[in-house]
C-alpha cells in the first residue's frame, strides 16, 4: 500500500507555509478528534493520519526531506518512531480545550516515539538498537534498480537477506529494513537495519543529481560545419544533430534521458558535452589544406 500524501491529508498543496499547515491541522484535528467522534473508528484513523502528517510537515528538517524525496523515499528513511519523535501538540490541544494523554496513549499505543509535555512516552519500554551498513552498487544498477544480497550479524548470528534497491538511488540514499536491528528492552520494538547506499562511478557517464553527462568528441570540420552523431544513453544509443559553429564544452540536452527520480514520476536529462578532437599528426595534404585555411583567416 503506497504511503499517503501528507499535503493531501491536510487539504494543502506542496509548498504550503508553516502557518497554512498549522491552520489546516487545527481545523482537521477539531473535526476528527475522538472526543467529538466517540466510537467512530474511521474518525480515529483520520485523526491519526493528520497527526502523522503534521508531525512531518511542522518539522522543518523532516519537511525538507519529505519535499526532496517524496512520500516513498521519505518512508525509506524515517520509521514511525522517527516521525513522531519530539512531536508536541500539548499547547495546541490545550488551546482548543482538549486533553491529550488518554487519546494518544490509546491511538498510538503509548509509544511510536510520540512525545508531549507531561511525560507521555515509552515508559519502561525501549526500542532496540538500529544497525547500519554500507552497500555499494554500480551506476547502472542504481539507474534500473536491483536486488542485492546483504549479510550482517544480528543477535550473535549471521543473517542474510535479499534487498530491493529502488531505481534512482544515489550515494547518500538510506534504505530502512524494519525489524532487522537489535532486540528491544521491556517489550519495546525491535530496531531497524539501515543501508547506506554508495553508487560507484561509471566509466562512461557522470551523474549530477538526476542528470547524466556524457562526453562526445567530434572533428574540427564537424564542429564548424555541423553534423549528426550517435551518442550513448543508459538504454542504447541515439542520433543527435550538432549545430554548425558549436564551441568546445557546449552541452546538448536530451530531455528525459537521465536518471529516474527516486520515489517520484519522471526522469532527469542527459547532457552531451561536445569536445573538439585535434589530431596529433597530420598528413601532408591535411597540413597543406589547414595552412591554406589559416591564410584565409580560419
Amino acid at each position: 500500500m503506497a504511503p499517503k500524501d501528507y499535503y493531501q491529508l491536510l487539504g494543502l498543496k506542496k509548498g504550503a507555509s508553516a502557518e497554512e499547515i498549522k491552520k489546516a491541522y487545527r481545523k482537521l484535528a477539531v473535526k476528527y478528534h475522538p472526543d467529538k467522534n466517540p466510537g467512530n473508528k474511521e474518525a480515529e484513523e483520520r485523526f491519526k493520519e493528520i497527526n502523522e502528517a503534521y508531525a512531518v510537515l511542522s518539522d522543518p528538517q523532516k519537511k525538507e526531506q519529505y519535499d526532496q524525496f517524496g512520500s516513498a523515499g521519505f518512508h525509506q528513511r524515517y520509521s514511525q518512531e522517527d516521525i513522531f519523535r519530539g512531536f508536541d501538540v500539548g499547547d495546541i490541544f490545550k488551546d482548543m480545550g482538549f486533553g491529550t494523554d488518554d487519546i494518544f496513549s490509546r491511538i498510538f499505543g503509548g509509544g511510536g516515539g510520540f512525545q508531549q509535555r507531561g511525560g507521555f512516552g515509552f515508559g519502561g519500554r525501549r526500542k532496540g538498537e538500529d544497525f547500519s551498513m554500507e552497500v555499494s552498487i554500480p551506476l547502472r544498477d542504481a539507474f534500473t534498480g536491483c536486488e542485492k544480497r546483504v549479510a550482517f550479524r544480528r543477535n550473535g548470528s549471521r543473517e542474510e537477506l535479499s534487498v530491493k534497491i529502488p531505481a534512482g538511488v544515489d550515494t547518500g540514499s538510506r534504505l530502512r529494513i524494519p525489524g532487522k536491528g537489535g532486540e528491544g528492552a521491556g517489550g519495546g520494538a525491535t530496531g531497524d537495519l539501515f543501508l547506506d547506499i554508495r553508487v560507484t562511478p561509471d566509466p562512461l557517464f557522470a551523474r549530477e543529481g538526476d542528470d547524466l553527462v556524457v562526453e562526445r568528441r567530434i572533428r574540427f570540420s564537424e564542429a564548424a560545419l555541423g553534423t549528426t552523431v550517435e551518442v550513448p544513453t543508459m538504454e542504447g544509443t541515439k542520433r543527435i544533430k550538432v549545430p554548425a559553429g558549436i564551441q568546445p564544452g557546449t552541452k546538448i540536452r536530451l530531455k528525459g534521458f537521465g536518471f529516474p527520480h527516486m520515489g517520484k514520476q519522471g526522469r532527469g536529462d542527459l547532457f552531451v558535452r561536445i569536445g573538439i578532437g585535434v589530431p596529433e599528426q597530420l598528413t601532408a595534404p591535411q597540413r597543406e589544406l589547414l595552412e591554406e585555411l589559416a591564410r584565409k583567416g580560419l
